[in-house]
C-alpha cells in the first residue's frame, strides 16, 4: 500500500446522526458538541457529544409531526485547532448538506462549549435562522456575526472551564439575549430541566417565521 493510500484510508471525516425527515424538512436544527483547544485525534462518541443526546431528543418530541429534521454533528477531530478551525469547516458543511437535501429550509444552530463558539461564527451563515450558544468558548477578540439570526447566549455562573464573563460581554457586543444561570456549571447538569426547556423554547420561536411563512 502507498503512503497516500494509506493516509486515505485513516483520514477522518465528519458524519450527521439523523432524526426526522431526510429530505424537504420545512426546517433543520443543527446540534454542536463541544470539544478540546488543540487536538487531531479523531472525534467520537464521547462525553461532549453524549451532553448534546438529551437535546436532540427532546428537540424530536417537541417538533415531532411537524417536519423538522434534527441532526447531531460528529467532527472529524476532537480539537479547534488555531486557524484551522476544523469544527467551523465541519459545520459548515453540515450547512451544504442541510442546504443540499431540505432546500429552503431555516436551520437553527444549538452548540455547547467549542460547539458554542463554532455557532456563534457561522451566525451569519445563509439560511441560519437562530443560534443557541450554551456556555459557549468566547475568546478576546471573537468576531461578532453577520445580522440576520436571532441569537441567544446563556452560561451558568459556576462554570470553570468557559467564562460566563466573557459570554456575558459578548452577548452585549453583538446585541444578543444573555441568560445568566445561578449555579450552573460547565456540564450543565445541575438545572437539566432548564436547560432543556430553554433549548426546545428557542428554537420553536426561532422557527415562528418560518411557519408563518408557508
Amino acid at each position: 500500500m502507498t503512503a497516500s493510500a494509506s493516509r486515505a484510508r485513516v483520514e477522518p471525516v465528519p458524519a450527521l446522526d439523523m432524526s426526522g425527515p431526510r429530505e424537504h424538512a420545512r426546517a433543520v436544527v443543527l446540534l454542536l458538541p463541544g470539544g478540546r483547544e488543540t487536538s487531531v485525534a479523531p472525534a467520537r462518541r464521547g462525553l461532549a457529544y453524549l451532553r448534546m443526546v438529551p437535546f436532540a431528543r427532546a428537540i424530536s418530541w417537541h417538533t415531532r409531526g411537524d417536519q423538522v429534521a434534527v441532526w447531531t454533528l460528529r467532527y472529524r477531530v476532537r480539537g479547534w485547532n488555531g486557524d484551522a478551525q476544523d469544527p467551523v469547516r465541519d459545520a459548515r458543511w453540515a450547512l451544504e448538506e442541510a442546504r443540499r437535501t431540505h432546500p429552503g429550509a431555516p436551520v437553527v444552530l444549538v452548540g455547547h462549549s467549542m460547539g458554542g463558539r463554532v455557532a456563534l461564527r457561522l451566525a451569519g451563515e445563509p439560511g441560519v435562522a437562530g443560534v443557541c450558544a450554551l456556555a459557549p468558548w468566547i475568546e478576546a477578540g471573537e468576531p461578532a456575526p453577520r445580522p440576520g439570526a436571532a441569537i441567544v447566549i446563556a452560561h451558568g455562573d459556576a462554570d470553570r472551564v468557559t467564562d460566563p464573563r466573557s459570554s456575558a460581554s459578548y452577548a452585549a457586543r453583538i446585541g444578543a439575549s444573555f441568560v445568566p444561570v445561578p449555579g450552573e456549571t460547565h456540564t450543565l447538569l445541575r438545572r437539566p430541566v432548564f436547560w432543556t426547556r430553554l433549548v426546545t423554547a428557542f428554537v420553536a420561536t426561532a422557527l415562528q417565521p418560518a411557519a408563518h411563512a408557508r
